[in-house]
């Protein structure tokens, strides 16, 4: 087995797919992790927008999770409605294309993609920050820790869909059991001391208060808590990766997802306010994240503290497996459609999209490095994409409903209307109030995706007229090709692709360049070494063209005889035949030169599609063993002769 097959496991045919199904149970770590995951930094990104107010900010988080778990019951019986009418998956993009249009399908598309890049970046952000609180001596190397998890993360979901959730099955599990530990124990003791509970150990003392309360304020906090409403689509995203019923399968999976991410948001703002756990400043020594400190204030910092802090950063790190599930199934959606490279939309080795990871995984790393893994830096970016992709769908739905009709499509389109309302207003409101702390990039980086994935069609609309050949083949006319062979001195290299070129074509050229330093006998030798060989055989006498070079340029006079060639001879195809020494290792390819390469590159993007450029290999120690037999058959023929 080859390093590749252990690292990545062994190549699965494309009539394996049905094993790569998955069930609830395999389903949730691979399309909830991001949104369970965001149940850590969803309630402190709105804590820290609330610590200029103190104890006072406290008061407010339990509100504000009340609106942001009412938004994300009308988000979830949205996307139950969404599975059911899509079951082949029903992405942001599928749902609004089909129903809205093209650019606003694109529009949710670009909004996808930066939710799903700010997945990854945000969530290991999120994790590394909570690793951080536990051991602050590792502040320091926050980067260098989340560009390790990052490709870590990327190895595993190469390995293909149903390992990546055999992998993250034990971290997910261990994550929810812990934290839902720390919520019913904290409720518990909360209720034993009439809403008084003495914590374990004590939090942070909040700051004093610096700023007033102001409905602005609120809107930017609400709109920070909102991040933990993202990953809600991804289920419907991936409806097709779920075992038969794929559409029940899907919704159970959603339910159990969005059932246990409304308990957990609940229960943290709730200990939250009981135990007067507030928000520190990210990136400051004395950091430490709320879940640290509910966890520290209900059950002390022993065992289970570790454990239940290890199990956030695993999970936190691990929870951008939903867009590694996701970004991926988003390119082949639009690669398909011609929106971006039609490579993305082929499967790779363990019948994933590889090439939608590769370009996952450098995004969200750029992103980690811009803003140096600090979680809080991203937030800002991070809910409009998210929101704006809700909003595309639902909107798609209510037009789906419309035009479908039916018993159940007023009420269906009741639900999907309610959450097209509701997302729409969460997006001004993020946008607005998040403006100025870095919204405005998402908000120009959109347009930009948006032109971009246009540009990539246009191109292929226009390959596509070009190319187009509407009538059958045409074999008038036909001709053999001009042939160049570029020949440095004369060796079985030069031997073996003089014969290939004689047997295309009977009008060849061959350059030689003299630079009057690297002498060559080959202008002497040609009438002894080509001209006879050939009259006697009754095949054509190649050319011997001498190139002047007194600069020792080799590359450029070839090329500029080619260019002259195909304008002197406006009817016929040149071909370019060049020699290429293949190396038996790897470190012998730094010995050689490798102008046959450049060359033939130079001849693609200079010249037209009259010129052709061959690349001939000669393969070393292979190619002695091809010259030694030849050089026997010459010399068995010889000998014949004289006999006769």
């Amino acid at each position: 087995m080859s390093f590749i097959d252990v690292v990545l496991g062994r190549p699965l045919a494309s009539d394996e797919d049905h094993r790569q199904k998955i069930n609830v149970k395999e389903g949730i770590p691979i399309f909830g992790l991001d949104a369970l995951g965001s149940a850590a930094y969803g309630p402190e990104a709105a804590l820290t927008i609330l610590i200029p107010l103190g104890m006072v900010g406290i008061r407010y988080i339990l509100p504000l999770s009340a609106a942001i778990i009412g938004l994300l019951a009308i988000v979830y019986f949205s996307y139950r409605q969404t599975i059911e009418a899509y079951p082949h998956g029903g992405g942001s993009y599928t749902v609004a294309s089909q129903n809205l249009g093209l650019y606003p399908g694109l529009l949710a598309a670009a909004a996808l993609m930066i939710d799903y890049i700010l997945v990854v970046a945000v969530g290991i952000a999120a994790g590394v920050g909570a690793l951080v609180s536990a051991l602050p001596s590792l502040q320091t190397h926050t980067l260098t820790i989340c560009l390790g998890i990052l490709v870590i993360i990327a190895l595993i979901n190469l390995r293909g869909v149903r390992d990546t959730g055999w992998a993250f099955m034990a971290p997910t599990y261990i994550f929810v059991g812990c934290l839902m530990a720390v919520v019913v124990v904290g409720m518990c003791k909360s209720l034993l001391h009439v809403g008084h509970p003495t914590p374990v150990v004590a939090p942070p003392a909040l700051v004093p208060t610096t700023g007033a309360i102001s409905a602005w304020l609120l809107l930017k906090a609400f709109s920070s808590g909102c991040t933990a409403m993202t990953g809600v689509e991804a289920v419907s995203n991936g409806v097709m990766a779920f075992r038969d019923p794929k559409e029940k399968t899907a919704q159970k999976t959603l339910t159990v997802i969005i059932g246990v991410l409304m308990f957990l948001l609940a229960g943290i703002a709730y200990l939250s306010r009981v135990y007067h756990v507030g928000a520190t400043l990210p990136g400051s020594g004395n950091y430490e994240s709320v879940l640290s400190q509910i966890t520290g204030a209900v059950l002390g910092k022993g065992i289970f503290y570790y454990l239940t802090i290890g199990s956030i950063l695993t999970v936190l790190s691990l929870q951008a497996n939903t867009a590694f599930a996701d970004f991926p199934r988003l390119c082949h959606a639009l690669a398909q459609n011609g929106y971006m490279p039609r490579t993305m939309a082929n499967r790779g080795r363990r019948l994933v999209y590889s090439q939608g990871i590769y370009v996952l995984v450098l995004l969200a790393g750029l992103l980690l490095i811009a803003f140096g893994g600090i979680t809080d830096r991203l937030i800002p970016l991070f809910a409009i994409g998210a929101f704006l992709a809700f909003t595309m769908s639902q909107a798609g739905m209510v037009a789906h409903w419309r035009r479908v009709g039916g018993h159940h499509a007023k009420h269906s389109m009741l639900i999907n209307g309610l959450g097209a309302i509701a997302t729409a207003a969460t997006v001004i409101v993020v946008a607005i109030s998040k403006f100025s702390e870095g919204a405005w990039i998402t908000l120009f980086v959109i347009p930009g995706l948006l032109a971009t994935m246009v540009t990539i069609r246009k191109h292929y609309d226009k390959v596509a007229e070009e190319i187009e050949a509407p009538m059958p083949l045409s074999v008038e006319n036909l001709c053999a090709p001009l042939v160049v062979v570029p020949v440095e001195q004369w060796s079985k290299i030069a031997q073996r692709t003089l014969r290939f070129a004689l047997a295309i074509s009977k009008s060849i050229h061959v350059l030689h360049i003299d630079n009057e330093e690297c002498t060559s006998d080959l202008h002497d030798r040609w009438q002894e070494l080509v001209e006879e060989p050939t009259r006697k055989a009754g095949l054509p006498v190649p050319e011997l063209v001498v190139l002047k070079s007194p600069y020792r340029l080799t590359i450029t006079p070839i090329l500029k005889y080619v260019l002259e060639m195909q304008r002197r001879f406006p009817d016929r195809q040149i071909a370019v035949v060049v020699p290429d020494i293949i190396q038996k290792h790897w470190y012998e390819y730094f010995l050689h030169s490798h102008r046959g390469k450049l060359l033939a590159l130079l001849l693609v993007f200079k010249g037209n599609q009259r010129i052709s450029v061959i690349n001939l290999p000669w393969h070393l120690e292979e190619g002695s063993v091809e010259a030694r037999e030849m050089s026997a058959q010459v010399a068995e023929r010889l000998s014949r002769q004289r006999a006769a």
